[in-house]
């Protein structure tokens, strides 16, 4: 299995012989909305062209359809008829923007030998939970490849936890930024280091891989604030990731 992070949440992944694309957000760098009033986002280009990220694409997971999960260059760039799985409240809204062949996954699906569990998750708390709406996660699974926890735009809930502990995932893709809304700055929406570093301590066979970093505005939490809290909770760095854009890592 390799992930490669192209920006922000945007994974390619190759897994059991086919080539997955996580939360496509393919547009040039300052092409939609401030999410903090400090810049248009994204902050940073992509790392490569759009033809080579979307090279070889066979199937494409949807946690869920904030811009930055799945923009404008995305809907616009994207085969209409690419197969693309969502939660489902995003269905008709998928469909809505044109791709014909979208499959909601309620809790798992098998495709193409790949079994796909879909988990849930929470985008904040208290009042700016409200605003944010649902968010999932995702979990793969194939024999003779790692499983995968992917889990999305989440804080480490209760959920979250209880996922980790059932499916003791060998890889946990984890939504790093410690992002906020303005006027909720107390009130993360994203995981940032303590939850970055329990995860790590909760699987400590696992490799964690931190990613939704320095991509957008409202994201506070930078890869090497990360890496230097990871260094002082003796984490090693082939436990806790934190790729680069472009990076590719790959596992057993």
């Amino acid at each position: 299995m390799n992930i490669q992070l192209i920006r922000n949440a945007t994974l390619k992944i190759e897994y059991a012989g086919k080539t997955i694309l996580v939360d496509p957000m393919l547009s040039p760098r300052g092409s939609f909305e401030s999410f903090a009033g400090i810049e248009h986002n994204p902050i940073v280009d992509l790392p490569m062209e759009v033809e080579e990220i979307l090279n070889g694409v066979e199937m494409v997971l949807v946690t869920h359809t904030h811009e930055d999960h799945f923009d404008e260059g995305a809907k616009k760039l994207l085969p209409s008829d690419i197969k693309l799985f969502c939660q489902p409240p995003d269905r008709e809204k998928i469909k809505d923007f044109g791709f014909e062949n979208v499959e909601v996954i309620e809790y798992a699906f098998h495709w193409e030998g790949i079994k796909i569990i879909r988990t849930g998750g929470k985008h904040g708390s208290g009042e700016i939970l409200k605003h944010m709406g649902h968010v999932s996660g995702f979990i793969l699974k194939s024999e003779g490849e790692p499983t995968i926890y992917i889990i999305g735009d989440s804080l480490l809930v209760n959920e979250v936890e209880e996922n980790l502990a059932e499916y003791q995932p060998e890889v946990v893709v984890t939504n790093s930024g410690s992002a906020y809304i303005p006027g909720f700055e107390t009130t993360p929406i994203l995981m940032g280091i303590p939850e970055t570093i329990k995860v790590c301590k909760m699987l400590p066979e696992s490799a964690v891989v931190a990613v939704h970093m320095e991509a957008l505005d409202h994201c506070t939490l930078t890869r090497d604030a990360l890496r230097s809290r990871a260094n002082y909770e003796n984490i090693k760095q082939e436990r806790l990731l934190i790729p680069g854009d472009g990076e590719v890592l790959i596992f057993g």
